[in-house]
């Protein structure tokens, strides 16, 4: 028996939109992370990108369990003495919360060239209007 190896041609991608609002972001990410790599796919393949597009609407309106959105704390350190910066959770979503999202997907993607090329799939939008319309993203419950 012979292992099936899709070829590059084969793959077709759908685009998909995940709408963000009063969702956990762990989960939200989790869902967008699991179709960037295909995984839901019969065709998965760890070599090959054969994962989807989407499209995170509401990225400003996530939320976190329990007490974490006061107490979850992201850091930055430059590697020099002195150079550790600092941010809560709450903080971080009102100045940059498409790189909130992005930051949580990120974590969750191969870290290699492969996990660049999915990574370049993911489009985080603020509000709930995104300009991919042309594509038709269906919508995915979180």
């Amino acid at each position: 028996m012979k292992t099936y190896i899709p070829s590059i041609t084969e793959i077709e991608r759908k685009w998909f939109v995940i709408d963000a609002q009063d969702k956990i972001l762990g989960r939200a990410a989790t869902k967008a992370a699991t179709l960037l790599m295909g995984k839901g796919k019969p065709m998965v393949t760890q070599h090959l990108d054969v994962g989807d597009f989407v499209v995170v609407v509401n990225a400003d309106k996530v939320i976190l369990s329990g007490k974490k959105e006061n107490t979850k704390t992201y850091y930055q350190y430059s590697g020099y003495p002195g150079g550790l910066k600092s941010t809560v959770f709450s903080k971080y979503l009102k100045e940059k919360p498409e790189e909130l999202f992005r930051d949580a997907v990120w974590g969750m993607l191969p870290k290699n060239r492969l996990g660049r090329k999915m990574f370049s799939k993911l489009f985080v939008y603020r509000g709930d209007t995104h300009p991919h319309q042309a594509q038709k993203p269906e919508p995915i419950k979180v």
